[in-house]
């Protein structure tokens, strides 16, 4: 039987990388004249925490977001009501595939490829579900991403 690919979270450096990265965004977003506004005073050492963990949960690392910070249902508490924009989205996403170089993970075309492919997906769900009044989806688990068509070359 061929080997299975190792998940997007060990591809990636597990979760010291997953955290870099956050920081990385973060970093970026606290001197972003679109995306600060969410965040007065500056994103805190707890929301950085807790978004690390969501991410390490999604890459296929440990269940703590399900298991200790209330699942989907808490992210999704976290985005309604905010109402973000087509352009809020985009920078969001942009910044956080930078945010992936200034963390050094991995460049390699299929690691990026389903980052970005999150990044997107996850972006349009975040904005759909911060609409006013729109219908969500109230429960669901938390996402485990995967390398979609392309799995790691060599890997």
């Amino acid at each position: 039987m061929p080997e299975e690919p190792p998940s997007l979270f060990e591809w990636a450096g597990g979760g010291d990388a997953i955290r870099r990265m956050i920081d990385a965004f973060y970093d970026r977003v606290e001197a972003d004249d679109l995306l600060s506004p969410f965040f007065p005073g500056g994103v805190s050492e707890e929301h950085r925490d807790h978004v690390a963990v969501w991410w390490s949960e999604v890459f296929g690392g440990p269940s703590r977001y399900t298991d200790d910070l209330g699942g989907y249902e808490n992210m999704l508490a976290h985005h309604r009501g905010l109402g973000i924009t087509p352009e809020q989205r985009f920078r969001f996403a942009s910044l956080m595939s930078l945010a992936a170089d200034d963390a050094r993970l991995p460049g390699d075309p299929e690691f990026r490829a389903a980052l970005v492919g999150y990044l997107e997906w996850g972006t349009r769900l975040a904005m759909h579900n911060s609409e006013p009044g729109v219908e969500v989806a109230e429960h669901a688990p938390v996402p485990r991403w995967g390398w979609g068509v392309a799995p790691p070359f060599g890997g």
